[in-house]
């Protein structure tokens, strides 16, 4: 099979455009990152300010999730199935998208670099004849 043959059947396959939706949105989130560092940098001093108060309140919250834990992990299991399930399509879709984006100019490129590794056909070479010397016996 040619290299184009292959790479299509890999990137037609769900797992691909999973984890290319993964990237993507990768991609997305690290370009958010800068402007919601300065926001919590401009808040720095609220927060410790607000920080005794806070704690105290999660302590509290933490008390009451250990009690319920058990019941809450099962409910929670049973969740997780569906949440995943339905997180991994959204991936898929979203890579199907990014790969249909760039599959234009990146097919014309894939199929370039297909037909420039297939082997050279090599030329024909004529045979060399070999010519006998002979030498005059005295």
């Amino acid at each position: 099979m040619t290299l184009a043959t292959e790479v299509k059947k890999l990137t037609e396959s769900k797992p691909f455009y999973a984890i290319t939706g993964v990237g993507d949105f990768a991609v997305e989130k690290l370009r958010e990152l800068p402007g919601q560092l300065n926001r919590l940098q401009s808040r720095r001093t609220e927060i410790a300010k607000d920080l005794p108060v806070k704690a105290r309140e999660y302590a509290d919250k933490a008390e009451g999730f250990a009690r319920d834990l058990p019941e809450k992990a099962r409910e929670y299991a049973d969740q997780l199935t569906l949440k995943a399930t339905e997180v991994y399509e959204d991936f898929a879709t979203r890579g199907r998208k990014v790969v249909s984006q760039a599959s234009g100019t990146a097919a014309l490129e894939l199929e370039e670099v297909s037909e420039a590794a297939e082997p050279a056909v090599a030329e024909p070479v004529e045979p060399v004849r070999k010519t006998r010397s002979t030498k005059a016996q005295a």
